[in-house]
């Protein structure tokens, strides 16, 4: 692996983040009023506004804060609020360790994404790669992991493949800090404004 790409990651963990790692700013995307948590309605609004159908944002919301709210929150609550500062505390097994338990971006573990699954095109994966990855990634008896990680790149790849059925690097780095939530939010946005404007 060339060090000019590790590289080139770095600024993801760099001060011009702000006060936020990059795992922080991964989810505070779904964080819709920016008060610092995230309740189920602001899952579900955070899907919807990527494009995702109705049934996989509740679905989404159901389980991603019912899941990451005690852990990220240390209580119990029936609204189900995720707390952003808290969030590594919710990370998974059965993942990519791109994200370290403090949250950081870890440039070597997203460049091994590639490195070992990428067979068809060296930046981005075919849904059969992506599913080696997973398969790949799985820790014994850690059902809860693989079935999190399975369901959030499977979201992902769907959402942002590109036309040629190929989830590019540049796409699943966006996913790390959120950024490409921000461009397929603007992107559907978009083609509503222009199915709008064709009326």
């Amino acid at each position: 692996m060339a060090s000019s790409s590790v590289d080139s990651l770095a600024p993801l963990n760099s001060a011009h983040a702000g006060d936020q790692n990059v795992l922080q700013k991964h989810a505070s995307f779904f964080d819709r009023n920016k008060d610092g948590f995230i309740y189920p309605w602001e899952t579900y609004q955070g899907m919807r506004a990527i494009g995702s159908g109705i049934f996989i944002s509740l679905a989404a919301a159901i389980f991603v804060n019912t899941g990451l709210s005690r852990k990220t929150t240390g209580k119990f609550s029936l609204l189900f609020p995720i707390e952003i500062k808290n969030i590594q505390k919710g990370k998974h097994g059965s993942d990519t360790d791109t994200y370290d338990d403090e949250g950081r971006f870890v440039p070597s573990k997203f460049e091994e994404i590639f490195k070992k699954h990428a067979h068809t095109n060296p930046n981005a994966l075919t849904s059969k790669e992506l599913q080696e990855m997973l398969k790949a990634n799985r820790e014994p008896k850690d059902l809860n992991g693989w079935f999190a990680a399975f369901v959030e790149w499977k979201v992902l790849f769907n959402l942002a493949k590109d036309k040629n059925g190929l989830l590019q690097k540049d796409k699943i780095r966006g996913v790390y800090d959120g950024t490409v939530f921000e461009q397929l939010e603007e992107e559907r946005n978009s083609k509503k404004k222009k199915k709008a404007a064709s009326m």
